[in-house]
């Protein structure tokens, strides 16, 4: 029995490991930038903040300051840039989790865990590596906006990552 039990196992790994991962990559690109871009939008909202300029300021991070004077256009780019970049995020777990199952468990509550520490590292990577490195005109968050990118990070990146890699896993 066990001896079947391990070339199913086999089998069954090496279908993920062959599997396409685009269909879980387009997904999570979507889910994740719609949800992470809207996030940001309702957060600024409550600033004052226009929603163009939420996408300018994506764009100011190959732009500069010169995206806040570039209208609809650099708005435009800056929704561009920010799934583009989601497009990365998303495929650097996708295809992680192909190699490294523990990614994408079968049980429900691992998969959530996984989200969340997932979204701990795409939010502390972008603020302290990524942007720094841009053009942005960014500064570090104040405590308040930390948690508050962090919990946004967890919701709305990491945890729907997650779920959309672990459901496109076991549906291979």
């Amino acid at each position: 029995m066990s001896g079947t039990h391990n070339v199913l196992s086999n089998a069954a790994a090496s279908f993920v490991e062959t599997a396409s991962p685009l269909p879980a990559i387009l997904a999570g690109t979507l889910v994740a930038g719609a949800m992470d871009i809207s996030a940001a939008i309702l957060i600024w909202s409550t600033r004052a903040v226009a929603p163009s300029r939420v996408l300018q300021s994506v764009a100011g991070g190959v732009l500069g300051r010169e995206a806040f004077a570039g209208g609809v256009a650099t708005a435009a780019l800056g929704l561009l840039l920010h799934f583009a970049i989601m497009s990365v995020i998303v495929s650097l777990f996708v295809i992680a989790s192909r190699r490294m199952l523990i990614l994408t468990p079968r049980s429900l509550p691992l998969a959530i865990v996984c989200g969340v520490a997932y979204g701990v590292v795409v939010y502390l990577v972008m603020t302290y590596v990524v942007v720094p490195l841009s053009a942005s005109a960014s500064r570090a968050p104040s405590m308040p906006q930390f948690f508050e990118g962090v919990i946004v990070h967890i919701l709305c990146v990491g945890i729907p990552i997650a779920l959309i890699a672990r459901h496109w896993t076991l549906r291979d």
